[in-house]
C-alpha cells in the first residue's frame, strides 16, 4: 500500500521509508531517518538524527524522537536511536539519541507504551512490553527492563536499573536500582514496599514462583539477609533454587551491590565507550 504524506509534512528525500506509513501535516522526519511499515504519525511529530524505528509504531501529536542528547559533553557526532516494533507514544513524548558515552545510542524495544510527556533520556535502554505513565522522566543511561511500569510524574536518577515485571508508584524520586517483581514507592524516602503481586500474575508467573519471590522478599528487604545467605536458603529446599524468577532477582541484587549508591550501572559511569556495531556486539 502507498505512503500516505500530507503536502504540509517536511520529509527529507534521503530518508528510507517502509510501506503503508501515514504522515501527518507539519511532521518532519531527518535525512537518517529509517521508517519501517506501518508506522503512523499524527501532526507536529519531529523525527531527527540517526534514528531507526521499525513496524507499525504510532507517534501522537507533538512528539519529538531522536533529538540531540541534552548533555554538555555532546560534540555533535553520529549517535544514535533504535526503535522496534509496534510501540506507543503518546503526546508531547521525547526521547534523545545517545551522547557519546557507552555504546553511543539510546534502544527502546517493543510493545512499549510511553504516555503523555514522558522523556526518555540519552543512552537508555527500554526494553518490551513497558508503561511508562504521562510525565515519567527518564535521566541519562536508565535501564528499564521487560514489563515494568513507572507510574506518573516520577524521576528516575541517571544509571538506576528498573527491574523485570517491578513496579513503581506515581510521583515517585527513584535514586536506587529496583529489583525485579517488586513494587516500590516515596519520594523522601523511595524504598522497596512488597512484591508486584498482581504484575506477576498478569504475567503468567506461575503461583510456585511467586510463593518463592515473596519469601526471597521478606529475606532481602525484611530480615536483610545477604544474597549469599539467600541463595544458601534456596539451594536448601532443592527444587526453589531452578526457579527463573529467583535467579533474575538474585543476579540483579548482585550487579546492584556492586555498584555505587546501590546503582548497580554505575560502575559504568567512567568506562570506554563502545564505538561501533562490532564492538557493541562483541560486548
Amino acid at each position: 500500500m502507498a505512503n500516505l504524506i500530507h503536502s504540509l509534512a517536511c520529509v527529507d528525500p534521503q530518508a528510507e521509508l517502509g510501506d503503508n506509513i501515514e504522515i501527518g501535516p507539519f511532521c518532519v522526519i531527518g535525512p537518517h531517518v529509517k521508517l519501517g511499515n506501518g508506522c503512523q504519525l499524527a501532526n507536529n511529530v519531529t523525527v531527527l538524527g540517526h534514528a531507526t524505528i521499525g513496524e507499525r509504531n504510532r507517534f501522537f501529536s507533538n512528539c519529538v524522537i531522536g533529538g540531540e542528547p541534552q548533555d554538555h559533553s555532546y560534540q555533535e557526532s553520529a549517535t544514535w536511536l533504535e526503535i522496534g516494533d509496534d510501540n506507543v507514544f503518546r503526546e508531547g513524548v521525547t526521547v534523545n539519541r545517545g551522547a557519546e558515552k557507552e555504546d553511543h545510542g539510546t534502544r527502546i524495544g517493543s510493545h512499549n507504551m510511553l504516555m503523555s510527556n514522558a522523556h526518555v533520556a540519552h543512552n537508555c535502554y527500554v526494553g518490551n512490553h513497558v508503561m511508562l505513565v504521562n510525565g515519567v522522566l527518564l535521566g541519562g543511561h536508565v535501564h528499564v527492563h521487560d514489563r515494568a511500569i513507572v507510574s506518573g510524574n516520577t524521576v528516575v536518577h541517571h544509571f538506576c536499573s528498573i527491574g523485570t515485571l517491578a513496579f513503581i508508584s506515581g510521583g515517585c524520586r527513584c535514586v536506587v536500582d529496583v529489583a525485579p517483581y517488586m513494587m516500590a514507592t516515596g519520594s523522601d524516602n523511595f524504598e522497596v514496599k512488597t512484591i508486584n503481586l498482581v504484575g506477576m500474575r498478569r504475567a503468567g508467573v506461575s503461583e510456585s514462583s511467586i510463593a518463592i519471590i515473596r519469601q526471597a522478599y521478606k529475606q532481602l528487604f525484611r530480615e536483610h539477609k545477604g544474597i549469599a545467605d539467600v541463595r544458601e536458603f534456596f539451594a536448601q529446599q532443592q527444587d526453589d533454587i531452578h526457579s527463573i524468577e529467583l535467579h533474575t532477582l538474585l543476579n540483579f541484587m548482585d550487579m546492584t551491590n556492586a555498584g555505587k549508591f546501590s546503582r548497580g550501572r554505575e560502575v559504568f559511569r567512567n568506562a570506554p565507550s563502545i564505538n561501533t556495531r562490532e564492538q557493541r556486539k562483541a560486548a
